[in-house]
């Protein structure tokens, strides 16, 4: 997934340096107590649910964001009525109480409920159920460039239509009690016309203006979709015309360095680590041993084993194991990766279709697992 063409990004120190001395704005904690590093995990679509997550916060991440939440669907009790109550996967995925699993690291929290649609009201209505369903914070997705999504006027189709985004960012942050914080996600624009840059500050300036507390701005158009590089310099610039407000960065982040480049270069105040983390949760760990002054290491294959595990049990509690099975295919895929024989593992990995298949391809690439279940007692 990583394109070609990125460019280098000419940084005046070095990466352990900008890690070692980084210090996280304290305004992110304030917003959101226990977001306390300058980098987060994104919502990706089909990909960061609940097991995700609870991988992710395992390995550093200190903040989690879901995938978009279609607010038809929250009104009428679907998807992120329950498979994405963060509570809930907490309480199942540990088999006890809470505040137990809490203690025991199953704590989904802080964590932004992402909404997406098209009506203001029904946008305001679907923030106010993800607010009372627990989450700490509410995402608008202004952002999405797939096809079907923009063909029903939602996600990035505002960032070209401003008057109707601006509408929906109202009736969000109408909806939601003020003590819920209020963030949005956006690309730099819809095309690269004057007049789609345009459009985007209009929606930026308007949002910090009804008290968002931030933006997380991905660095590629609409239009240009996932293709080629993005563009760090657009970030860059933003930051530096709005020194007083709280920006976060997306785009191009594929290993631990790439977080660090883009704080130093960009001067966003977070970072959204997206497809680079998929099947990778070992870049948070990397990232606050980099923090820490320390090298950041590799997993290895028993590290690799016990999450492979840990998150195909967490799938099969919060999914069902048929579900589970269909999905973690695509994250053994991703997970192969860091295997020394990456191809022999994806390909045996593409085949499994259950749980006793995956533990079997497990088993054969990654050792034997003596415990009969890794979720904690």
């Amino acid at each position: 997934m990583t394109p070609e063409n990125v460019p280098s990004r000419t940084l005046n120190r070095s990466i352990s340096e900008i890690a070692s001395t980084w210090r996280t704005d304290p305004r992110l904690a304030a917003e959101v107590p226990g977001f306390d590093r300058p980098f987060f995990q994104a919502g990706l679509a089909g990909y960061s649910d609940g097991a995700m997550r609870l991988v992710a916060r395992a390995h550093g991440c200190p903040y989690c964001i879901t995938e978009a939440l279609l607010d038809l669907t929250l009104i009428n009790g679907g998807k992120g009525r329950r498979k994405e109550d963060p509570d809930l996967i907490a309480t199942e995925c540990g088999m006890g109480d809470l505040e137990e699993n809490r203690v025991a690291g199953l704590d989904d929290h802080p964590i932004a409920g992402q909404v997406m649609g098209t009506r203001p009201e029904e946008m305001g209505r679907g923030a106010e159920i993800l607010g009372r369903m627990g989450y700490d914070v509410i995402d608008v997705n202004l952002a999405c460039p797939v096809k079907k999504i923009r063909k029903h006027n939602r996600g990035g189709h505002f960032l070209a239509h401003p008057e109707e985004g601006i509408k929906v960012l109202q009736a969000v942050r109408d909806a939601v009690p003020e003590e819920i914080p209020c963030t949005l996600k956006m690309r730099r624009a819809f095309d690269d016309t004057p007049e789609m840059e345009a459009n985007f500050n209009r929606l930026f300036d308007a949002a910090y203006d009804m008290g968002y507390a931030w933006a997380t701005v991905h660095c590629r158009t609409v239009k240009q979709k996932y293709k080629g590089p993005g563009r760090w310099e657009v970030l860059r610039d933003l930051v530096e015309r709005h020194p007083d407000r709280v920006i976060l960065g997306s785009g191009d982040i594929w290993e631990v360095d790439d977080i660090f480049a883009m704080l130093e270069y960009c001067g966003v105040h977070a970072v959204s680590v997206a497809r680079g983390c998929i099947g990778n949760p070992w870049i948070f760990r990397q990232a606050c041993q980099l923090m820490s002054g320390d090298s950041p290491t590799l997993p290895t294959i028993e590290e690799q084993r016990d999450v492979l595990l840990r998150h195909h049990e967490y799938s099969v509690v919060i999914h069902g194991e048929a579900r589970a099975g269909r999905m973690m295919r695509k994250f053994g895929i991703k997970f192969a990766a860091h295997h020394p024989t990456p191809d022999v593992v994806k390909a045996d990995f593409i085949q499994c279709s259950s749980a006793s298949e995956w533990k079997t391809v497990i088993t054969r690439h990654y050792g034997d697992q003596n415990e009969s279940s890794i979720l904690p007692s």
